[in-house]
């Protein structure tokens, strides 16, 4: 590769490390290409790629990122998922693709933002729920508690009605009878 091409490809590697929110360090070894093609076209889908990378390269973009943090990760063949949508959907389809595909696909960490993340932060990623479903989950939980208040708060004005519509009752019937 030349100086100019190596440059370029810094370069590329630098903007898909910026863009992405989100991605999980692979090995790539043994995978076929249909099932790497397989693989990228369910992530693009997502909002995802799958890039085959030279670790002297990428680890020249992560510093020019000041990422670098992820640089110890970039040993032996290296491929890496970019998620640039919601990271749990990309997690989820890289790892629903690669259990139901059967493809041997070892997962060596990843990264979210500027975090580094082991193989079973990644795998704890890819089992959370979507990120409506937890942002429901905790306005629930805000909310509950809230109703709950509201309820002890408004009881004594509930009881003291209800005790004075008794009454007048009562003595609606007292004067009707009488």
């Amino acid at each position: 590769m030349k100086k100019a091409q190596k440059a370029q490809a810094i370069d590329k590697l630098e903007k898909e490390f910026s863009e992405a929110k989100f991605g999980i360090f692979t090995d790539y070894r043994g995978l076929k290409t249909p099932e790497v093609n397989g693989l990228r076209r369910k992530l693009q889908d997502n909002k995802g790629d799958y890039k085959v990378v030279k670790n002297t390269l990428a680890v020249k973009a992560v510093e020019k990122l000041n990422k670098q943090n992820l640089a110890p990760k970039f040993n032996g063949p290296m491929a890496v998922v970019f998620g640039y949508g919601e990271e749990q959907v990309i997690a989820k389809t890289f790892s629903d693709h690669v259990r139901t595909s059967k493809i041997n696909l070892g997962v060596k960490g990843g990264f979210l933002g500027n975090t580094l993340l082991s193989s079973e932060d990644v795998a704890t990623l890819a089992t959370l729920p979507p990120k409506p479903v937890l942002v429901a989950k905790v306005i629930g939980g805000i909310k509950s508690p809230l109703y709950a208040l509201a309820g002890v708060l408004t009881a004594p004005m509930r009881n003291l009605q209800g005790t004075l519509q008794a009454r007048i009752k009562q003595l609606e019937e007292t004067k009707s009878n009488g």
